[in-house]
């Protein structure tokens, strides 16, 4: 058997937060709700009369699926291959989300998430160029090892 490629699972988790997030900021503009409203009203005012909160969660939903799929023209780009990158926005999104009350699922999501790609991070893995391909195994042979 393989090995488990983490930015691979995070990936997959990430794109289901995103869209799960993006379903939760669309019903927000419909029922708008703060999820911290039973201590507080103060926060009200970002999703009422103004949807602020909503359009930011909308934002960071679109954004979170295209660099987790990324179309042709960001693939292989420094952006897409940073696992660096994605451990310092991945708490913006769940911030975000977690203080929608339709978006508290997609913030535990993101939250797994990120453990994972700082997993993926401190055992040195890399994102390959090409979306959802293998990284290329290096032989004991080619790095001038004798056989022992």
């Amino acid at each position: 058997m393989g090995r488990l490629i983490k930015n691979h699972w995070a990936r997959l988790i990430v794109l289901t937060a995103a869209a799960y997030q993006l379903a939760a900021a669309l019903e927000a503009f419909f029922w708008p709700k703060i999820f911290w409203d039973f201590l507080s009203h103060n926060l009200d005012r970002a999703v009422t009369p103004i949807p602020f909160l909503q359009v930011i969660n909308l934002i960071f939903a679109v954004s979170a699926l295209a660099l987790e799929w990324p179309l042709k023209y960001i693939a292989g780009t420094s952006l897409h291959r940073s696992i660096e990158l994605r451990l310092i926005i991945i708490p913006l999104y769940a911030l975000a989300s977690i203080l929608l009350y339709q978006g508290t699922n997609p913030a535990i999501y993101y939250i797994i998430a990120e453990g994972i790609y700082f997993w993926g991070f401190s055992e040195g893995e890399t994102i390959c160029e090409r979306p959802w391909t293998l990284p290329v195994r290096v032989r004991r042979s080619e790095l001038g090892g004798s056989k022992v």
